[in-house]
């Protein structure tokens, strides 16, 4: 049933375009890290790499694996239509905001760059596709509205940058 591959193939790309939600992974030695992504926060830029709007949540978890050389994995899984899975198997690149391709990589979304910490290029080495039928179907209704809020009642206050600062590098939980 499953497929592995060193490339996206335009049906994965297609899939990919129609997903509201996805599913990044990472790992660097600490605990492993599992984050759910919604909004219109991931473009594919070709057949070996895509990029995601990081923006400001309860941790950094991600951006400090990717500092640390470590993995990252992408699932995407469809609720509606046809069950299928897309993993792509990554290594990533964190594009802070005075990067020389930050500003042409922000200008394919649409939001204020203020809100967001940084984009994150994800450079996929392997894409492994599956059947999904484990998957349940469900009725996608609309994106929740509350993290942006929060993100725009933070930068209102003059508070987002230190948030950001202050949450720039997440605990390992293994030292609890």
């Amino acid at each position: 049933m499953g497929k592995q591959y060193k490339i996206l193939t335009p049906e994965n790309i297609e899939f990919i375009n129609q997903q509201h939600l996805f599913y990044i992974a990472s790992a660097s030695g600490a605990e492993v890290n599992l984050s759910p992504r919604g909004f219109d926060s991931a473009k594919v830029l070709d057949e070996s790499s895509m990029i995601f709007l990081d923006y400001p949540g309860s941790g950094d978890r991600t951006a400090r694996d990717i500092r640390a050389g470590g993995e990252v994995t992408v699932v995407f899984n469809a609720f509606s239509g046809p069950a299928q899975i897309i993993r792509l198997f990554c290594k990533g690149e964190l594009i802070e905001k005075d990067h020389s391709d930050f500003e042409a990589y922000f200008s394919t979304f649409e939001g204020d760059v203020n809100l967001i910490r940084r984009i994150v290029k994800l450079n996929i080495y392997a894409v492994e596709s599956s059947c999904g039928m484990g998957v349940p179907k469900m009725q996608y209704q609309k994106q929740r509205t509350g993290l942006q809020k929060w993100i725009v009642s933070m930068a209102e206050k003059g508070s987002l940058q230190a948030y950001m600062d202050d949450h720039a590098i997440a605990p390992n939980l293994h030292n609890l």
